[in-house]
């Protein structure tokens, strides 16, 4: 008996060390650089600067919406450069449109294209 229970705790690592190399190992959970970028370009996705027009172009809800995307995609894409130096032209746009946008309150041709070059780089991941 003991010899069986011996030979089914063998069997099962193996089968368990089997399909865990077969995988890749641990499952990507999104989290180290990688992770950051894609949730960085996933809430540039998701932002419409459209909606960050003055409160009395939008309402006040949305532009609350877009502006704390637009923070998240700042922060993420930030930590994704931190961690690896290849997310670093996506930090760089990002911080560069995020920045332009803090200092004319408006999302004027160079915030367009610093989130066009963002946009660009995120389809490139």
């Amino acid at each position: 008996m003991a010899t069986a229970l011996l030979i089914g705790v063998l069997v099962g690592g193996a089968g368990v060390g089997v399909a865990w190399a077969l995988t890749g190992g641990t499952p990507d959970t999104g989290s180290g650089p990688r992770g950051d970028a894609r949730g960085a370009c996933e809430a540039l996705a998701g932002m419409d600067e459209a909606k960050l027009l003055p409160k009395k172009k939008v309402r006040e809800q949305e532009r609350e919406q877009a502006l704390y995307r637009f923070a998240g995609a700042f922060d993420l894409a930030t930590a994704a450069a931190a961690g690896d130096a290849a997310y670093e032209p996506l930090a760089e746009a990002i911080t560069r449109a995020h920045n332009r946008h803090r200092q004319v309150f408006q999302v004027d041709t160079e915030v367009k294209k610093e989130l066009a070059e963002a946009r660009r780089i995120c389809a490139g991941l």
